[in-house]
């Protein structure tokens, strides 16, 4: 079983998802001390590891990055991993902290310093690099056998499409270069049964510029198999007892703010629209709840009436920033097989087991 040693001195199995994650956000500095040497004042924003492999948010000033520009910086993080570097742990106050950020040039870390309470603060340093980081860390950067730059994007600072734009680049390391080979492959595999590549090759969906962004167009053979679906299920419900109603696309902003949603969500929301004769305020749907809320409000129950399971296949209108945007599982307006139950104490167990029964 291969095993990873790390700086909190724990010793964890590679298949271990918090080994894997730590493996990752290890190889996020690798990457940061690579593009450091390879881009003199570069600065850095955050960098996470994500479900497989890690990313950094770069300001890199003037310059810009390209694909073309990624076997670079891969061929310096293995002559730095080879370089048998280790990573090591710091303590520092707020007060010498602001002040290393400062004189480095790097206001992104100034600004993460600054929410940050006094004694809690740690650098990490590999190599010349070192970096604002809770950790741990792999314990020897050299268990970093194998690597692989996959891809480059853009990413507003702290996802505020009002602050900076930074240059976001993706990666994935491997304790073993055969654990990579395996890894390109798959993702090859997965490339051709990628939902973008099959809806366009099958003329299921299409998006048009001139509609909008994050806006699919069904296509005939695309909202036949909708259709084919939705048909299926409301079969499925009927049998189940679910009776089906349909809502509006748009509702009163009130709605949402005495639902309580637009103080957590308004900001995901599309801007209300006005109705300048009327003084009104209405919003794209951004949920089906407070409409089916109101449905059952619509008239007396009584508790022999219960329970009473209202479902809609509801269109919602969520705002998504431009980047964020991916095919059909990151939109801007999506169709929910939506429910909501109502019942009384002693039936919510049922209910519940049959709410499993119904998604098996």
């Amino acid at each position: 079983m291969l095993t990873l040693a790390f700086t909190d001195g724990s010793i964890l199995p590679w298949d271990d998802v918090q080994a894997r994650k730590i493996f990752w956000h290890s190889s996020a500095h690798l990457m940061a001390e690579a593009l450091e040497a390879l881009y003199p004042g570069v600065k850095f924003g955050v960098g996470p590891a994500v479900e497989t492999g890690f990313y950094y948010d770069v300001d890199l000033g003037d310059r810009q990055i390209s694909e073309s520009d990624l076997k670079a910086v891969e061929d310096k993080m293995m002559e730095l991993a080879k370089a048998k570097e280790t990573f090591e742990r710091k303590e520092v106050s707020k007060a010498e902290a602001l002040d290393y950020f400062k004189k480095k040039g790097d206001p992104y870390k100034c600004e993460l310093i600054e929410a940050l309470e006094d004694g809690t603060i740690t650098f990490y340093t590999n190599g010349n690099f070192t970096d604002l980081c809770r950790g741990p860390h792999i314990k020897h950067v050299d268990d970093i056998k194998a690597v692989k730059l996959t891809a480059i994007a853009g990413a507003y600072w702290k996802g505020d499409q009002n602050r900076e734009q930074l240059t976001r680049i993706y990666g994935v390391t491997f304790p073993k270069k055969s654990m990579l080979d395996e890894y390109l492959v798959l993702l090859e595999e997965a490339k051709k049964r990628d939902h973008r590549k099959i809806g366009k090759e099958m003329e299921l969906f299409t998006f048009s510029s001139r509609v909008g962004l994050g806006l699919p167009l069904w296509l005939p053979r695309g909202a036949q198999m909708r259709y084919t679906l939705e048909s299926f299920l409301r079969r499925k419900q009927a049998e189940l007892g679910y009776l089906q109603v349909v809502t509006p696309h748009i509702g009163a902003k009130d709605l949402y703010v005495t639902s309580g949603h637009y103080a957590k969500y308004g900001k995901d929301s599309f801007q209300p629209i006005h109705t300048p004769q009327e003084g009104e305020e209405y919003m794209l749907k951004p949920m089906n709840c407070p409409h089916h809320c109101e449905i059952y409000r619509s008239s007396p129950r009584s508790y022999r009436d219960l329970p009473l399971r209202l479902a809609e296949f509801g269109t919602v209108y969520r705002y998504e920033q431009s980047g964020e945007l991916h095919g059909l599982t990151r939109v801007r307006s999506f169709t929910q097989d939506d429910a909501h139950l109502f019942c009384r104490p002693d039936q919510l167990q049922e209910e519940f087991e049959k709410v499993i029964d119904l998604i098996l």
